[in-house]
């Protein structure tokens, strides 16, 4: 999807200005890479600055319920300082590395329904316009996926993915919002809990991968929520057992109470994991739903294992087309 606008703040004669990204899905602490198209006006224009925004659609809650906004993550300078004669076409290449945070948006090809958008922002002659906005396809890192294909072995499927405005405590979290990925409970742990959550907040060395399940009451006790967090080294994924090490946390994770626990961010060892306990902060709460435009298809729920021998995404209600169409000049850092 390509968007090119005319720069308002220059009125009509402006340049214009066309980013295209290359190609397929790019990774969490990737290269980014594509060229900005320029086009001059009827003028000579000095282009000060080209920049580029990572933004990113995402939940809130606050004392009245729940809010949608944008919220940038990133923003890169990748050219700038040169004339633009009238009429005359340029195009600047650029790459830029992602955050390790950045948010998964497909699994095996199929959306998630994360927005996530690059838009490109030109200065010129001491005006500012946001001239163009692309959506941003991230695919897992080998480690995430590894994780979310045990999971989908194990009996586990897909309800939703949405991304929360807060800081989980306790973590090495970077960016100002997290990604919830929501699983429905294995026939094993049905009777146990409603569903499983799934945070990634990859880094250079790891993952660390926070769960957190919606356990069931009991006879004589209320349903409460478990969290614990694990650690994943990236250079070791292909020597494990995935099947056994997921249904390991499952269980522990089950079987948990709550309790302070300790935990020690940032230690990635071979056996993995360190355990805690915390409650998300700006938590969006059980039993609300997902948001607009991560909630799977009625009757979509519980997906079956895929060929592949994990998650896949069934008909997702996608609004990414609505997202990116219903920008506007001004419709950027809300939240």
């Amino acid at each position: 999807m390509v968007f090119k606008r005319l720069l308002g703040s220059l009125g009509v004669g402006g340049p214009t200005v066309d980013t295209v990204l290359d190609p397929g899905a790019v990774l969490p602490g990737g290269a980014l890479t594509g060229q900005v198209h320029l086009e001059g006006g009827g003028a000579d224009f000095t282009i000060e600055q080209i920049s580029l925004d990572l933004v990113a659609r995402v939940e809130a809650e606050h004392d009245g319920g729940e809010a949608e906004g944008t919220v940038s993550f990133g923003r890169f300078s990748v050219g700038g300082g040169f004339r633009l004669a009238a009429g005359e076409r340029r195009s600047v290449p650029f790459s830029v590395t992602l955050p390790w945070e950045t948010p998964v948006t497909e699994l095996y090809g199929q959306n998630l329904g994360i927005v996530l958008g690059v838009r490109t922002e030109l200065a010129v002659a001491a005006a500012r316009d946001k001239g163009d906005l692309d959506p941003l396809a991230v695919r897992p890192l080998p480690a995430q996926e590894a994780v979310l294909e045990a999971f989908g072995r194990l009996g586990f499927g897909f309800r939703s993915a949405d991304l929360e405005y807060g800081h989980i405590p306790g973590t090495g979290q970077q960016l100002p919002f997290y990604q919830e990925i929501e699983l429905t409970p294995s026939p094993q742990y049905a009777h146990a809990v409603n569903e499983i959550e799934v945070t990634f907040l990859a880094g250079p060395a790891g993952l660390e991968v926070v769960l957190e399940a919606d356990k069931r009451g009991g006879l004589f006790t209320g349903g409460h929520d478990s969290v614990m967090r694990f650690t994943v080294a990236h250079h070791d994924v292909a020597q494990r057992d995935w099947d056994a090490e997921v249904d390991s946390w499952v269980r522990r994770l089950v079987e948990h109470r709550p309790a302070h626990g300790s935990y020690s961010p940032g230690a990635y060892g071979h056996d993995g994991h360190h355990a805690g306990h915390h409650g998300h902060e700006g938590h969006h709460g059980h039993g609300s739903g997902p948001g607009t435009g991560t909630a799977i298809a009625a009757g979509a729920a519980g997906l079956a294992v895929g060929v592949a021998g994990g998650l896949v995404a069934a008909e997702i209600v996608d609004e990414v087309g609505d997202f990116f169409e219903g920008d506007d000049e001004d419709g950027g850092d809300e939240g």
